[in-house]
């Protein structure tokens, strides 16, 4: 099987995520998207977050409709910082997917600082790395070594951030066309965000 993790906090999972995991499923002829939500973002804030359980309930209600979409717990049930390479490996591990059958999706903005990861490098060995770019992107910022190993992905730009969602909510502002319907009513039943 050819699988593509998408990791994030997904707090809350948007439009802009299921437009991206559907189009990059069909442009790269992906058998699986494999939603991963975070544990502890290494970049993130974690007062600032919802809780795991919230997160985890929501990218579930996102994708229960899609049958190419699944979500593994694989950082939750690892609990700490979720680094990157800790997933593929683990991934790998847990299901014997092979390097190059297992595809990891980042945005531009995160290639701009994937030399920083923990373990970059290594990351590029144990899978595919996917970029999504994203506007203001320049490849001549990326180092030639991190560009000859990575794939860029063909797919729509869609500027809906989950900071965005949060903000329009806390200001009693709309987020229709922005989250699900469904994703709509978890957030206002379970008053996040105020």
């Amino acid at each position: 099987m050819k699988i593509c993790l998408f990791g994030g906090t997904f707090d809350p999972p948007h439009l802009g995520h299921l437009i991206l995991a559907q189009t990059i499923y069909e442009a790269e002829h992906f058998d699986q998207i494999v939603f991963v939500p975070a544990y502890k973002s290494p970049h993130k804030d974690r007062s600032a977050v919802s809780s795991v359980d919230l997160r985890k309930k929501m990218v579930k209600i996102a994708i229960k409709e899609n049958p190419n979409f699944v979500m593994s717990e694989i950082e939750i049930d690892r609990g700490g910082v979720s680094y990157s390479i800790d997933t593929i490996i683990d991934y790998k591990k847990k299901t014997g997917t092979d390097s190059k059958k297992l595809f990891y999706l980042i945005g531009s903005d995160s290639l701009k600082t994937f030399h920083s990861w923990r373990n970059s490098e290594q990351i590029l060995d144990e899978c595919q790395i996917i970029v999504a770019i994203r506007p203001g992107f320049r490849p001549s910022d990326i180092d030639n070594k991190i560009l000859a190993k990575i794939q860029f992905a063909n797919i729509p730009r869609i500027e809906v951030s989950s900071t965005e969602i949060r903000r329009r909510w806390i200001e009693g502002k709309t987020i229709r066309y922005m989250v699900t319907q469904q994703i709509w009513e978890y957030i206002n039943e379970h008053k996040l965000y105020l």
